[in-house]
């Protein structure tokens, strides 16, 4: 299976930082409709606290006596996910601020991504084959009409992060959101690793041959019927914690295969790998606990933060999850 390697991680960030699209949805009771994601009433969620266990990678990051934490998240997740696990949990209790890519809780920050991707008044419309081909999928996937205000490119972008819902998984779970809102119920401040400016510019493009390829690209893979296997498979690997999965991750996705895609990924992963490690050192130094939530692909070899954060005299140590969800000693 082919999949853009630049449609990929773009949809990975669209569900990290959109994932009110998923609100536009329509509410229709045709059986081909994918589910539409339920936030969790009084008793469900006492029911996910009561069974919730440890996802997802952690590591504990201490220097000159002093604790922080890194936690490797996925932007698409299931209802059951949302919260975290009791070593998971207690790390954030003992942490005095949540850093994320991006804090979504910003209006300010909402607002400039809401804007970004919406359309311009004078925004080239697709040719009419590809605007049928978006049209059919939006109406597959009982999307609604507020996604049509949005970019093109855009617009497929956020269909790519709805395409496993019929797999359970959902944006409107993401783990990022779900622990900020975690966080501002304890009272930690919630603050973003990185500016607005760079998630941005790896999200759209002004350029129109760049939009129709991303169009393009994206609807080839967006109408497979194997299409949410890849997601699928990554946020299964997220899970349950397995690492080395995810370290494999450019030789199974079959996502990394030419030199442009190589480039693609060192661009969109490992290339902002050291900004947001420059801005953990920083929020550490000025004597924050921080619990940094970053995806899980950032954490991945030699490039990634925690042998970033290493590098910069840190000891990182992973921190094993137990099958029943308590940390092994």
């Amino acid at each position: 299976m082919r999949t853009s390697i630049r449609r990929h991680f773009k949809a990975l960030l669209i569900a990290a930082l959109f994932p009110w699209a998923a609100a536009s949805v329509h509410a229709q009771e045709a059986v081909s409709c994918p589910p539409v994601a339920q936030m969790p009433d009084a008793a469900t969620l006492q029911s996910l606290v009561r069974t919730a266990r440890d996802r997802g990678m952690l590591w504990r990051v201490e220097k000159k006596g002093r604790t922080s934490w890194l936690y490797g998240t996925i932007h698409v997740a299931e209802q059951g996910w949302m919260v975290p696990g009791p070593t998971v949990m207690k790390a954030l209790r003992e942490s005095d601020t949540l850093a994320l890519e991006l804090n979504m809780l910003d209006p300010k920050v909402q607002g400039a991504i809401m804007s970004a991707m919406l359309a311009a008044p004078d925004t080239k419309p697709l040719p009419q084959p590809l605007m049928e081909r978006l049209t059919r999928l939006k109406q597959r996937e009982c999307i609604g009409d507020e996604v049509g205000a949005m970019r093109a490119d855009a617009q497929v972008l956020t269909l790519a992060t709805l395409m496993a819902r019929r797999e359970g998984l959902d944006p409107s779970y993401g783990i990022d959101l779900s622990l900020a809102g975690v966080a501002t119920g304890m009272r930690k401040p919630v603050i973003g690793l990185e500016s607005v400016e760079t998630q941005i510019k790896e999200l759209v493009s002004d350029d129109p041959e760049k939009v129709l390829e991303t169009v393009t690209t994206g609807l080839d893979q967006l109408e497979r019927k194997d299409a949410p296997a890849i997601l699928t498979a990554l946020a299964r690997a997220w899970s349950d914690g397995r690492m080395r999965l995810l370290e494999s991750y450019p030789d199974w996705c079959e996502c990394v295969t030419t030199p442009t895609e190589r480039r693609e990924y060192e661009r969109m992963i490992e290339g902002r790998n050291p900004g947001i490690a420059r801005a953990m050192v920083k929020e550490i130094a000025s004597g924050k606990k921080l619990f940094a939530a970053v995806g899980a692909l950032h954490m991945i070899g030699e490039k990634g933060l925690p042998a970033l954060l290493r590098k910069q005299g840190f000891e990182v140590t992973r921190v094993e999850f137990a099958e029943d969800g308590i940390s092994k000693p």
